[in-house]
């Protein structure tokens, strides 16, 4: 079970704070809860409101910063869920499936190295519940161009 003082020291110890949980851009609700399972919208690598990087990797953004934008973009999404929660981890079963959209040239080949910035941000905050299955794709453009998008799905307690 995790226990929400030792996520946020985790967080603390990467230099990190929670964000607010970004608000939708266009015309959908930031998560959706059926069940057990909690839906997070796509997230973009927003801090303080402003994307941390645009354009196409790796013309105009390199594979690190592409990286580092994964990660803001899944500590996003952990907002919204820490949010749904009420700031209760110990009500996470489990991260299930986390998809990576990666606006890349058509030539780019390595978006499963860009989608490793967000599921490693997962494992090191969330432990084994952060372990999860993952896609991770190329795409042509995403929205306000950015370089990645990272969907969220999450197990929760009943």
């Amino acid at each position: 079970m995790l226990i929400s003082a030792e996520v946020d020291a985790r967080l603390a110890g990467l230099g990190l704070a929670w964000p607010v949980p970004p608000q939708p851009v266009a015309a959908y609700v930031p998560s959706v809860r059926t069940g057990n399972l909690l839906f997070i919208s796509g997230q973009l690598p927003f801090v303080d409101g402003k994307l941390t990087a645009t354009g196409k990797v790796p013309v105009q953004v390199s594979l690190e910063q592409a990286q580092s934008a994964a990660a803001r973009a899944a500590l996003n999404a952990l907002a919204v869920l820490r949010a749904e929660l009420g700031g209760d981890w110990s009500r996470l079963v489990r991260i299930v499936r986390v998809g990576v959209f990666v606006a890349a040239s058509p030539e780019f080949t390595e978006s499963a190295k860009v989608a490793n910035g967000a599921s490693e941000l997962l494992a090191t905050l969330l432990g084994e519940a952060g372990r999860h299955a993952r896609a991770a794709v190329g795409v042509a453009v995403l929205p306000l161009d950015a370089p990645v998008e990272v969907e969220v799905i999450a197990e929760l307690q009943p």
